[in-house]
């Protein structure tokens, strides 16, 4: 069992867990402007550039199943804390190897991804923890912390590559400052083990759910949280190819698709525990996907300018609390190790995020990029047979 949170010390731990949030959206962000200089300085073609960087996925999906234990082993705070000393540490390596080995770039990314997945399992078992002392929706306004700090994390990239300031400096840099940040964060989050209280122990005892229901569960939280996926997915790697071959849209906005989608996500995630808490994460996830398929639907039928980015930035307020609401179920399934559900949504998440582009961009080739994006309306059409497993309410 938990010791009883003041109120007092569960306002901390909201801000803490808001603080690791930020800072793993941050961190990682600080390098992504930067990667055309990596690109150049380690002297290598597009093609190896991608393997390169795909370390980080990579070492994502190997390390990310170990992190129920992880959490189980040393408490969900201590894994995102002392995860995110290892991130920020790994990049400042990757900053090094740069001049040193292609071959130390890739292990300095592939340790940065392993670090990352358990972070964000962490980080999201210690969120859940503080929103059942709360007793109402509080985990949306968490992914719009990391919403906020990807923002963060990308300007701070823009401004050191404008004023040239070396990678390694840069990096040193934003890794101290976002180290210092989840430290503190660490400081104010809940003290103990991730144990469950007496009545959810008890229920957890009593209500056991057979595999065989468990696993269909998951898999239908899976869809739940992969049609969120499919969006940000389709935003940040093929909106502003859709803009300019599809829709016709000069260079200079075809960027504008993946803002909208972005912007109207952290808006999502920032009144999303309200829609929670009066209508439930199901009636939600319900609204989610017919404002998803409404609009890709008319982008890919009419596709404009005007569609696109309205379809995008709809899709992207759809989605906004899918992946929360996933991750939410699955830490509740019962009978269920700590962390368990939560590791198995987030590695699938990381599997599609990974195999996803390939696959859409396989399609395109034979059938043209409308119809590798059918993926994202057919993914709303399974979010609204896959979310009668999500709660009509919190519990």
């Amino acid at each position: 069992m938990t010791v009883t949170s003041t109120p007092l010390a569960l306002r901390r731990a909201r801000l803490g867990v808001n603080l690791m949030f930020l800072t793993n959206g941050a961190i990682f962000a600080n390098i992504l402007p930067r990667y055309p200089m990596v690109k150049d300085q380690l002297g290598v073609d597009a093609a190896t550039f991608g393997l390169l960087v795909a370390c980080f996925p990579a070492g994502a999906m190997i390390a990310g199943l170990a992190a129920a234990r992880v959490i189980r082993r040393f408490s969900s705070a201590h894994t995102a804390v002392f995860g995110t000393y290892i991130v920020a540490a790994a990049l400042m390596l990757a900053a090094f190897a740069i001049d040193v080995s292609p071959w130390l770039f890739a292990a300095a990314m592939f340790l940065g991804g392993s670090a990352d997945a358990i972070v964000d399992i962490g980080q999201n078992a210690h969120g859940m923890r503080v929103q059942r002392g709360y007793g109402r929706s509080i985990i949306n306004s968490f992914h719009a912390a990391w919403s906020a700090g990807a923002v963060i994390g990308g300007l701070m990239g823009s401004g050191a590559t404008a004023l040239e300031l070396p990678l390694t400096w840069h990096l040193v840099i934003s890794g101290i400052v976002f180290s210092l940040a989840v430290a503190v964060a660490g400081r104010l989050a809940l003290p103990g083990p991730d144990t469950l209280d007496d009545d959810e122990e008890h229920r957890a005892k009593t209500s056991r759910a057979p595999l065989g229901r468990v696993a269909l569960i998951l898999a239908a939280l899976s869809v739940v949280a992969l049609s969120g996926t499919f969006v940000e997915d389709a935003g940040s790697t093929w909106s502003a190819l859709f803009m300019r071959d599809i829709a016709g849209a000069a260079p200079s906005i075809a960027g504008l698709a993946y803002v909208s989608m972005v912007g109207a996500q952290f808006i999502g995630r920032l009144t999303g525990d309200s829609f929670v808490d009066r209508y439930g994460a199901r009636t939600v996830a319900y609204a989610g996907a017919v404002m998803i398929g409404a609009g890709f639907l008319t982008m890919l039928l009419a596709p404009s300018q005007i569609t696109t980015i309205g379809a995008f930035a709809l899709a992207g307020f759809g989605c906004a609390t899918l992946v929360p609401a996933a991750f939410d179920a699955a830490d509740r399934i019962p009978g269920l190790p700590v962390g368990t559900g939560l590791t198995i949504i987030g590695w699938l998440m990381r599997l599609a995020f990974l195999a996803g582009p390939p696959v859409v961009g396989l399609i395109t080739d034979h059938f043209g990029l409308r119809v590798g994006l059918s993926i994202v309306p057919i993914g709303a059409v399974a979010l609204i047979v896959a979310a009668r497993v999500l709660p009509t309410k919190v519990r």
